[in-house]
């Protein structure tokens, strides 16, 4: 299936403003599309099913309220984890259904009937990954395209250099590559694309807009750091994430002590969970957040620079 990259025409630049946990809002996934930007969010950031559900509905009626206003916004986005230990997964799943979401991005397993399912209504999946090996994996179960977590992304990461995985994954298939991470400019986008990926993939230049959940202190924090000031560990649940040390060390934690997990080490589920409440995720593009900047205003930021960068291009070129 040959997927329209530009919904119809409806995307001013080929990015996804990335799902956050905790972070991300209707109001802020409703900002980016009325700009010509994907936007998105997390089901599991509702605490309900019945929450989740408030959610769409109120994507719904904005996303209509702006087509009856004449402007022509980009499909919005839910980020769907489809492992079989998330109890909701097949319930936000009906819902997605439901609501006929355009793009259901999917994470953390790769089973074949989510994507039939979301298949069926005429949805499109991108799965999230960070190795070739799990991108051959959610290829062959059905995905439409794949999500390239590189290093330097906020939240859960991967490991490998984007050129390296892009690259790997670009041998697998010719279905739509989405490059995550440290990109927080319209010039980064432009590199994304020169580089063999389809689309890119920005959350931390979004944490503190004002239509995102973060606390006004994450804001100021992320405001304040730099890439210097993201640290990478599997300490806090077992994955690897990138968090901001100044949050670590208002924690009380010891950051020679989260280099890594010990071999062996069990994870407390709910020690990790209540981690996340203080503790803050950013990615190495941290430094370009600089103000409190409405999402509307940093996506027509974005988008010039992208233009800008175009140009620029074919002259070198």
């Amino acid at each position: 299936m040959s997927i329209d990259l530009t919904f119809g025409g409806r995307m001013r630049i080929p990015m996804i403003v990335a799902p956050m946990f905790l972070v991300s809002s209707p109001e802020l996934a409703l900002a980016a599309c009325s700009r010509g930007v994907i936007g998105s969010f997390p089901a599991h950031s509702t605490r309900t099913r019945e929450k989740f559900a408030e959610w769409l509905v109120q994507m719904d009626e904005g996303m209509a309220r702006m087509e009856a206003e004449g402007v022509n916004p980009a499909p919005y986005a839910v980020n769907l984890v489809v492992h079989p230990t998330n109890e909701r997964c097949q319930g936000d799943l009906a819902l997605c259904i439901e609501h006929k979401v355009r793009i259901v991005l999917t994470s953390k397993g790769a089973p074949t009937d989510v994507f039939e399912k979301i298949h069926a209504y005429g949805g499109i999946a991108f799965h999230d990954v960070a190795s070739a090996r799990h991108a051959e994996k959610a290829l062959d179960a059905g995905a439409d395209g794949i999500i390239a977590v590189c290093s330097g992304a906020g939240g859960h990461t991967g490991q490998v250099n984007p050129f390296a995985l892009v690259n790997e994954i670009r041998q697998l298939t010719d279905k739509p590559i989405i490059l995550s991470g440290a990109m927080s400019t319209g010039r980064d986008v432009v590199a994304a694309r020169a580089m063999g990926a389809d689309m890119a993939y920005l959350g931390t230049r979004f944490i503190a807009c004002p239509e995102s959940l973060a606390p006004e202190a994450y804001r100021d924090e992320v405001i304040e750091c730099t890439a210097k000031d993201v640290l990478y560990t599997t300490a806090l649940d077992g994955f690897p994430a990138n968090f901001l040390v100044p949050s670590l060390l208002k924690a009380g934690l010891n950051l020679d002590d989260l280099a890594d997990i010990r071999p062996g080490e069990v994870i407390d589920a709910h020690a990790a969970k209540a981690r996340y409440k203080d503790i803050w995720s950013s990615g190495h593009g941290v430094g370009m957040v600089t103000e409190k900047t409405p999402a509307a205003e940093v996506c027509d930021l974005l988008i010039a620079q992208y233009e800008r960068a175009r140009a620029t291009v074919r002259e070198l070129l």
